[in-house]
Parts: structure tokens; C-alpha cells; sequence
């Protein structure tokens, strides 16, 4: 007979991270169900076995191997964890302020603004989870449930104040921040990513409005000038307070108006005027682009909305660094000036080369390519995009995964009309290539893998970085002069 009487010391989703009296969660996954791997679970020392019923072939043999522990069955387990997660952690995310940052470009370098900005302030996104400068690794943008719960009690218990969260449309979909309490939502801007999941943009945007349906929301801040900014607009609840910004001179008929004016884009970055509320304040950092203009002014709309004024957020704001494969800029005065960005999606490219366009002082230049197994319809977008904006394009591999490395390069070229484009699909020998070629007053723009320390190959993802090739490229190039 099982004792259903069991001391818990954990949670664990993989059976290979299992300890003494830890509680395995099995989902029905897309390829097989996580009870293929209790038995394992439970000889590593778990104490129960929640699993997701489903119609698998084996289901009641693996059920039936399980002896020694408690197995108990809960129905959509995947919506359910994180609501679990929360209890068995003592619902850490309501002793903090968390901000969830969500929009298809700027959730990273914004989760990272505020975590330099804001006192005590954790981070959970895409360059990983800790504070400023101190991270661990995380496989996803936004974690799965369980590891969320965990990292927000570990914040709890390091006395973090506040947490900067990106929350990406399948986290949202997936209740991977189910059981979370948000204080904001932030919503940087809705364009073409992720339809190879979602299918429509419609589906894309009703998968980030879920963001809004959080229980304890105080605040939502939107991108005014956005395209979708009405419908979000539409979608937040009565009980939540309403803060727009905009760069345009758009303005909410409702709500918090915060907007930037007499804006200017030179080699030492950006600066502008805020007005809000009446009050004028300037504001100057050391970034560089349109679209890190519209960055400052969402975590500046964030601060005013934690309640801190617009003379301590602009003072604050002229501390920002620059975030890691974020318009990450290398280069002499006397070299070519380079940056290296992690767009991937058509706007998100355009944005960036857009934006060069005013600090460049002649030839433009950019060096990208699009990840296999990834929606295919952007691939020719970008490449029309690279074609319009720069002078020079030189298309290469960015991440392949399973296919073929041509194909995509095929598809890309499906976008470009005119007879400036190169293709060399050695990443490094395209980036080599761009910083030899390019005059000294020209700028390059490697896109697409930013922070990112390899390259994915059919499976494997062999050490490879933007950065490492940018340095020693300049070396190079120094020595031949």
C-alpha cells in the first residue's frame, strides 16, 4: 500500500534534475509523455508523480510501473503548474513588484534597463535570470512554470524589490507565468514573429493580451505609436491604470501621457525632451537608434509609473549601459563603426537599419541571415528590408538548425531587387569580408544572433561569436594599415 503521506523538498520537470522526496511533474508532450521518464524519477528519490492525462498508446503501463510513490492525475497539468509552483513556494511574486514586459522587439534591452535602473531589481529574459551583470543561463525567454516560481522565491529571499520580466507570447500561451501576481505590463510593440506557432497575427496579439488578465495588475504601459496600440488599449481592464508614451506626439484620450520631443540621433547617441504631466525634462544616453529611443521612453513611462518622478527617472536614464548584442558598438574613431544586434524579425531589421541611416556618415553596410526551422514568410521581408535600407548586404547563415543553409539564403534573395547583395554563408568569413571592404566612415550592422555564444547545426550548436569575429576581424583590418 502507498502512504499518500509524503514531506515535499521540491519540484522537478526534468527527471534528470530529480531529488530526495521532490514532486515530478509529467506533461503530454509533442513527442512523448513525461511519465516515460517517472520510473527514472522516482528511483532518483521522488516522492510523488503529478501527471497530465492524455491518449497515449502506453499510458496505463506507464502509469502502472510507478509503485512506490503516490501518482496523481490532473487534467490541463501545463495551465496548473504554475498556480502549484506559487502555493508550494508561498506566492513570492506578491511580496514584489513585477513588471511583465511583452511586444515582439525591445523586451530584452528594457527588462535590462530597468534592472539597472530600479533599487534592487531581479531579472528574468532571454540573456538569463539574476541582476545586472550576474546571470544564469535559462533555456527560454520566459521559464517554464515551475523554475519561475523558483527563481521569483530565490529573489524573495535575496530581498529583491522588483523584477523586470520578459514574457514572449509562448510563455503567455503555455501559462508558464500562471501564478504570477504582476504589478505592470508593459507592451513594447506588435509586429510579424512567431507565426510558424501562432499561426495568425491575430492569434499573436490575443497571446500577448493574456498579459493583461493577470490577477493583481495595477498598471499597464502601451506604445502609442504602435500599430496595435488601440486594440491593447481596448483590452485593459477597467481596474488597471493606463500610461501611453509616444515619440510621435500621440497621446491617450484616457489615461498617462508621457512623450518625447525634439529628438536627436549623433555618434555620442540619443537625447530628447520628455513632457509629462506638464514638466519638461531632458534626457540623454549613450544608446544609438530610433528604436532605443523608443526603449528609453518605455522604462521611463515604467519608472513614472512605479510612482518615481520625471526629474529622478531622467536623472537615473543617463546611467543606462548598453545591453549585450543590443546595438553593441565597436570601432574606432578612425574605423569603420560597427554594431551588432540581435534583430531577427522584419521590423525589428528595419528598425535597426532605419535608425543608422542618421548616424551614419556614408556607405551602410549589414550582415544577416534568418534561423531554420522558423517562420519562413520574414525571410524575404528581411531581405527586401536589408535591400531598401543599406548599401551594402551581404547574406549569410544565422542559425540553420535542420535546414538546409541554402534554402533559407534562397528565400531571403526572394526579397532583394537590386544587384548590391553578396551572399557568403561562412558567418564569419561574411563578417571578415564587411569589416575589410567597409571605409572608415562607413557603419556595418551584423543581425540576428546578438548575445548569442553559437551557432545551431543540425542539432549541434557549435561555439560561435558575433562579438569574437567583430574583435579580431578590427585586428585584422589594424595590421593591414
Amino acid at each position: 500500500m502507498v502512504s499518500d503521506d509524503c514531506s515535499i523538498q521540491g519540484l522537478a520537470l526534468d527527471s534528470r534534475l530529480v531529488t530526495a522526496n521532490n514532486v515530478f511533474f509529467a506533461l503530454a508532450g509533442s513527442r512523448q509523455h513525461g511519465l516515460a521518464h517517472a520510473l527514472q524519477a522516482v528511483e532518483k528519490g521522488a516522492g510523488a508523480v503529478v501527471f497530465e492525462p492524455a491518449e497515449v498508446e502506453n499510458l496505463p503501463t506507464l502509469i502502472s510501473q510507478i509503485k512506490k510513490v503516490p501518482c496523481i492525475a490532473i487534467e490541463n497539468l501545463g495551465l496548473h503548474m504554475g498556480d502549484l509552483a506559487a502555493r508550494y513556494y508561498g506566492y513570492p511574486s506578491r511580496f514584489m513588484d513585477i513588471i511583465g514586459i511583452t511586444g515582439t522587439n525591445g523586451k530584452t534591452s528594457c527588462s535590462q534597463f530597468l534592472g539597472q535602473l530600479l533599487d534592487n531589481c531581479g531579472i528574468i529574459g532571454t540573456l538569463g535570470w539574476g541582476e545586472w551583470g550576474k546571470f544564469n543561463k535559462t533555456l527560454n525567454t520566459t521559464p517554464d512554470a515551475l523554475a519561475i516560481q523558483k527563481i521569483l522565491a530565490e529573489f524573495l529571499a535575496t530581498n529583491k524589490r522588483a523584477v523586470a520580466m520578459e514574457v514572449s507570447s509562448h510563455g503567455l500561451e503555455q501559462g508558464r507565468v500562471n501564478g504570477v501576481n504582476f504589478k505592470g505590463a508593459v507592451f513594447t510593440n506588435i509586429s510579424r514573429d512567431h507565426l510558424d506557432y501562432h499561426g495568425t497575427m491575430e492569434a499573436y496579439l490575443q497571446a500577448k493580451l493574456k498579459l493583461l488578465d493577470r490577477p493583481g495588475l495595477a498598471y499597464a504601459v502601451i506604445n502609442m505609436d504602435d500599430a496595435y496600440s488601440q486594440q491593447i488599449i481596448d483590452a485593459v481592464p477597467k481596474t488597471v491604470a493606463t500610461w501611453g508614451f509616444s515619440a510621435k506626439g500621440n497621446k491617450l484620450i484616457s489615461g498617462e501621457s508621457v512623450l518625447a520631443k525634439n529628438v536627436v540621433h549623433s555618434m555620442n547617441g540619443i537625447e530628447f525632451d520628455t513632457y509629462w504631466q506638464g514638466d519638461i525634462e531632458q534626457v540623454k544616453v549613450a544608446l544609438f537608434g530610433d528604436y532605443n529611443c523608443e526603449n528609453v521612453l518605455t522604462v521611463l513611462t515604467v519608472l513614472l509609473a512605479q510612482g518615481m518622478s520625471l526629474a529622478e527617472a531622467a536623472e537615473r536614464l543617463q546611467c543606462i549601459k548598453p545591453v549585450v548584442g543590443r546595438m553593441e558598438r565597436f570601432g574606432k574613431e578612425t574605423e569603420p563603426q560597427i554594431f551588432i544586434d540581435y534583430a531577427h524579425t522584419p521590423d525589428a531589421l528595419q528598425n535597426v537599419l532605419s535608425s543608422l541611416k542618421k548616424h551614419c556618415n556614408q556607405s551602410l553596410w549589414v550582415v544577416f541571415g534568418c534561423g531554420g526551422n522558423r517562420d519562413k514568410g520574414k525571410r524575404s521581408e528581411m531581405g527586401a528590408c536589408a535591400d531598401f535600407w543599406a548599401d551594402h548586404v551581404i547574406v549569410t547563415d544565422d542559425n540553420p538548425r535542420y535546414e538546409e543553409s541554402f534554402e533559407i539564403v534562397k528565400a531571403i534573395l526572394e526579397g532583394c531587387q537590386s544587384n548590391k547583395v553578396e551572399v557568403i554563408q561562412n558567418r564569419e568569413q561574411a563578417i571578415i569580408t564587411a569589416i575589410a571592404k567597409a571605409s572608415d566612415n562607413d557603419c556595418i550592422v551584423i543581425a540576428g544572433k546578438g548575445h548569442e555564444d553559437y551557432q545551431e547545426i543540425n542539432g549541434v550548436q557549435h561555439p560561435f561569436s558575433d562579438k569574437q569575429v567583430v574583435i579580431e576581424a578590427l585586428k585584422m583590418r589594424a595590421s593591414r594599415l
